[in-house]
């Protein structure tokens, strides 16, 4: 039973580490996203696969959101 409980924890630690990291690199890449846009005149064709990434990052946080019980 202890193992269990030692097996569950580590699991929500990793997905607790999983969810700061995915929250760090949203953060970044919304800042890119803030930086290309005041820089380039076509910034929409460069931001683009970055928003879809940042998309992808949003669908991964709420997943481990919901496991975690964050939410």
């Amino acid at each position: 039973m202890e193992s269990f409980t030692n097996d569950d924890h580590k699991s929500k630690n990793l997905q607790f580490d999983n969810y700061r990291s995915l929250i760090s690199a949203e953060i970044e890449l919304i800042q890119r996203v803030f930086e290309i846009r005041q820089n380039f005149s076509d910034s929409e064709r460069l931001v683009e696969p970055i928003l879809q990434r940042i998309r992808k990052i949003r669908s991964e946080k709420s997943l481990l959101e919901k496991n975690l019980n964050l939410i």
